[in-house]
This record gives structure tokens, sequence and C-alpha cells, in this order.
């Protein structure tokens, strides 16, 4: 893409990335479910073999979807398995850079505070540029494409948030 082109849309990163979004998430919690089954039997036969005194661990079984986010998004895919297999990524929505720590924390925290209040408040995501969801807006990311990210790449472009399209 030479810089005399017009500039793609939005549509351009993030069109069909709603349903990939919930196909990510169903894949995701199965994933965590599955983590989860097998670290708690891990840490059942650890009690059992520490005559009950490793069944404490137990207690950190709740930390591990939390751990699971926002660890997938300050991996270098910036993106959960789940979001990989659908070929999504995480970005910042300023530069589409990698988010940062505090970034990934937010919006871990905001989308279990959203589930938390019955997951109601993702429908925000149909009425939102970018179709943003509302931990999306609070952290300051966006979930793109990946082909779409390694077109843009190649032609060494920057998202332009003022106009909503890219700007060399």
């Amino acid at each position: 893409m030479s810089y005399s082109e017009p500039y793609p849309s939005d549509e351009f990163l993030v069109g069909g990335v709603m349903t990939r979004r919930c196909l990510a998430w169903v894949i995701d919690v199965v994933l965590i479910a599955l983590l989860v089954t097998l670290l708690w039997w891990l840490m059942f036969w650890l009690g059992i073999f520490t005559f009950g005194l490793g069944f404490g661990a137990m207690a950190l079984l709740p930390v591990v979807p939390f751990c699971y986010h926002v660890l997938s998004l300050l991996s270098e895919p910036s993106a959960t398995p789940g979001q990989q297999m659908c070929g999504l990524t995480v970005r910042r929505d300023v530069d589409l850079g990698p988010p940062s720590g505090l970034q990934a924390l937010i919006s871990t925290i905001a989308f279990y505070v959203t589930l938390a209040t019955s997951g109601l408040l993702l429908v925000i995501a149909l009425f939102t540029i970018r179709h943003r969801t509302l931990h999306d807006l609070l952290s300051g990311l966006v979930v793109v494409r990946v082909r779409a990210m390694e077109t843009l790449t190649s032609a060494d472009r920057r998202w332009n948030i003022g106009r909503g399209t890219f700007a060399p």
C-alpha cells in the first residue's frame, strides 16, 4: 500500500471481530476450565501427600483466570490463546502498540467486573466505534484482526484516532 492510495477504514482492522471475540471467549472458558481442573487435581494430590497441609494451596485457584488473562495480554502475541486461535490481537487504541502492564490489568479487572454484573455491559460493543467493550474503553485498548495488523505493519502506518483512519 503506497501513500498515494486512499486510507483504509476502521473496518479494515475490526471487520468480523465481534463474532471472533465471542468464539474466542468460549475457547478461553474451556481452556481455563481445563487448567483449573488440572491444578485442582494436582493440589488435591499435594494435599493428600502432605497429610492435609497442601490443601491450602487450593485457595489460589480463583486467581487462575485473572492471571490467565493478564499474562496473555502481556505475552508476545498480546492475546489470549482463544483470541490467537481466532486470529485476533489486543492493541493500544492510540497507536496499535502492545498493551502496557497497567492497561492489561485495568482491562482484566474491568472485564471480570463486567462479567460479575451479569455481562450485559458487554452489549456496549454493538454501539461503539471499532466494536469496543467497556473494558476496552476503560483501558484504552482495541481488539483487531492479526492479518490486518500484518498488512499495517508492512505498510509502516499508524492509526489516526481523530479521523478513525490510517495516516502515514
